[in-house]
């Protein structure tokens, strides 16, 4: 008897537990997006506000609008703490947007201005946040990339396109129009 109740709780747990957002990812994955969460809530009250928001654009030197900073938001269906930001990102990673659409987005996140992302600024956020890059890692990745000598910008466009197939052509004719 001990050991079919031991079972049927175990049972039990594991059916509970498929209805868990913290199920769908893998430890690691969990605490990077804890440790992004982190970054993003500027004033440690546990949610990401519009504020908040503005502070990581600042910081990587992205100038972002009201309306686009209200439109972030209003992505969430409430306010967002890590379990709503959890969601979120279960819902993208289940098929609602295309893997090559969320590379590139990534990646534009990063630019300066359309095309443009600072080499320095770009190497810094590698080494400190999510999958941490060593040194010699960024430098790897950097020799692929092509980046201005004299100013120190990566070809965002170029990068996108190496990386994802066909939407590096769209920013290309974004930046030039």
């Amino acid at each position: 008897m001990p050991a079919s109740k031991g079972s049927r709780s175990s049972s039990k747990k594991a059916k509970k537990g498929g209805s868990n957002v913290f199920d769908m990812f893998t430890q690691k994955q969990v605490a990077e997006f804890k440790e992004g969460f982190q970054v993003m809530d500027r004033d440690r009250d546990g949610i990401i506000s519009k504020d908040d928001l503005r502070g990581v654009f600042d910081e990587i030197g992205r100038i972002t609008s009201d309306s686009d900073l209200d439109e972030m938001i209003s992505d969430a269906p409430g306010p967002i703490n890590f379990t709503t930001l959890l969601h979120m990102f279960a819902s993208r990673s289940s098929g609602e947007s295309d893997d090559d659409d969320v590379v590139a987005g990534a990646f534009r996140a990063f630019e300066k201005e359309p095309g443009q992302i600072d080499s320095e600024s770009f190497k810094t956020m590698l080494m400190a946040f999510g999958d941490k890059f060593t040194s010699q890692e960024v430098d790897d990745a950097f020799e692929q990339m092509d980046i201005d000598e004299d100013t120190g910008m990566i070809d965002s466009n170029n990068l996108i396109s190496m990386l994802c197939a066909g939407a590096g052509k769209e920013g290309e004719e974004e930046a030039a129009a």
